[in-house]
């Protein structure tokens, strides 16, 4: 029995954070966990940012909009979805998720949550649970599922570490340097030649 775990941005989507920040120029909004190992230390910067700049949820929503996924990400996901389980484990808020969601076909997806003000501010985020990646690995492990991780932030190692099978996803040189025992896939054909590589998973997405 098998199932496939994937990151959202910056493997199926863009980086939400950074076309933000490319739309409003405000370039402190562009450093995300393939720079920030700590998750609450990064969402506590953000946060800091967008008061001082007094941003709502609302803008960022009309930059999503404007968004699609990754080329060839849709393909993917019709092919992992066909022959296996698909999970997104992302860091992402369901309320950013959505639109783009939608275009990937709306495969299934773990994520947080936001917490928004009566003035539409983003007042905080709740976490599903601390390291949410990994336990739900785990959780797939308990269930005798088969599990393969794949993703490109620090944020994705420990789902990664807990995996059966897995690999980076164009993922920036400082991590592919210190976990040079990871393998690297950098197209969605790579990743496919990679999950056709370990046992029990489906054939290649060409064939």
């Amino acid at each position: 029995m098998n199932i496939i775990c994937l990151d959202l941005e910056g493997v199926l989507i863009p980086e939400i954070w950074i076309a933000f920040a490319e739309k409003t120029g405000i370039e402190e909004l562009k450093r995300t966990t393939r720079d920030e190992p700590c998750y609450d230390t990064l969402m506590s910067y953000r946060l800091d940012v967008l008061n001082q700049h007094q941003f709502k949820l609302a803008d960022i929503e009309a930059v999503i909009n404007t968004l699609d996924p990754l080329p060839g990400a849709v393909e993917f996901v019709k092919w992992v979805s066909a022959q296996t389980r698909l999970v997104i484990l992302s860091d992402t808020f369901s309320q950013f998720a959505g639109p783009l969601m939608a275009k990937l076909g709306n495969p299934t997806l773990f994520c947080h949550e936001l917490i928004i003000d009566d003035s539409n501010c983003i007042a905080d985020y709740q976490l599903r649970i601390p390291d949410h990646k990994r336990k739900a690995v785990e959780a797939f492990k308990a269930l005798n599922f088969a599990t393969f991780a794949a993703g490109d932030s620090y944020n994705d190692l420990s789902m990664m570490d807990a995996a059966d099978n897995k690999s980076l996803f164009c993922p920036p040189e400082s991590l592919t340097l210190e976990r040079p025992e990871l393998p690297v896939a950098n197209s969605y054909d790579e990743l496919s030649e990679i999950i056709e590589a370990c046992s029990n998973y489906p054939q290649s997405i060409s064939g």
